[in-house]
């Protein structure tokens, strides 16, 4: 009677949780309804909290640096997990005597790395190791939530257009599960170029067809566009700058990534930021 009531106290306890977790592994097809790459044009900084210095790094980069041998292949930081059009194929690693997930993976693409998502409660490592596209992920179960946290991550590019990452950058992803809906929601830090957490949410439905995400390997080749420096532009010298105010009425402000723009309150200064009367 004792261990009957003892077994199911322990269920009580860690059985629940169990429940709790939602299955996320499988195919998930992507929901693009919002256009979040941003590469539109060549400046689109809009809803990036971009501080002094990641605005000037941003201004400064020009598309033709794809061109270099160097970065034809460097592909994109695990951020692009949120603002490519691709979907996911997450798979999961279990312990054959115990059946818990030792870690979740993210399929890659063909320009962006697998990211593995460790739950053995294993630390980061040391400030001082290789930091890499993916970055290194740990995560845990915040009820039916998988909450992520990512480190050691190259410095990259926070979108295409040259709003630049350093390798000082961290993301926490929350994973939520609502019947065949995945949203994933990312907040990014990075204290040398943001003012403030960059915010970005994706919603991807569950695929009745498998996902096969790895593409062919990349090729270098000589393009023959660039010279031996890398392209770019000088100060107050981006073409591009005012393309969005000139074509949408978008304010340059807003453009360029100035954190008040990000606000409901900016709505109110629009028609008098863009000129428009």
């Amino acid at each position: 009677m004792y261990l009957a009531m003892r077994r199911s106290l322990l269920c009580l306890l860690y059985c629940g949780t169990a429940f709790a977790q939602m299955e996320i592994t499988g195919s998930w097809a992507a929901r693009n309804h919002e256009f979040l790459s941003g590469d539109g044009l060549p400046v689109d900084f809009s809803g990036i909290p971009l501080n002094e210095e990641g605005r000037i790094r941003a201004l400064s980069y020009s598309e033709s640096q794809l061109s270099m041998v160097e970065r034809q292949c460097q592909g994109w930081p695990v951020f692009y997990l949120l603002e490519g059009p691709f979907g996911l194929k997450i798979s999961s690693e279990t312990d054959p005597v115990k059946g818990n997930v030792i870690s979740y993976t993210i399929g890659a693409w063909e320009d962006r790395p697998p990211i593995t998502i460790w739950m053995d409660g294993r630390p980061h490592p040391s400030k001082y190791a290789e930091h890499t596209r993916a970055g290194f992920t740990t995560a845990k179960w915040e009820g039916n939530t998988l909450v992520a946290y990512t480190t050691h991550v190259k410095a990259g590019f926070l979108r295409k257009t040259g709003a630049p990452s350093s390798d000082e950058a961290t993301m926490t992803t929350r994973f939520y599960r609502h019947g065949d809906i995945l949203t994933v929601l990312g907040i990014i830090d990075d204290p040398i170029y943001l003012a403030e957490p960059w915010i970005l949410s994706r919603s991807f439905q569950l695929s009745p067809t498998p996902i096969s995400p790895i593409g062919p390997p990349c090729v270098t080749t000589n393009e023959a566009t660039v010279g031996p420096t890398a392209p770019h532009y000088l100060p107050e010298k981006n073409p591009f700058v005012d393309e969005m105010t000139t074509r949408y009425g978008v304010p340059r402000e807003a453009a360029i990534g100035t954190p008040e723009t990000l606000y409901p309150e900016y709505r109110k200064k629009v028609p008098a930021a863009a000129g428009v009367k």
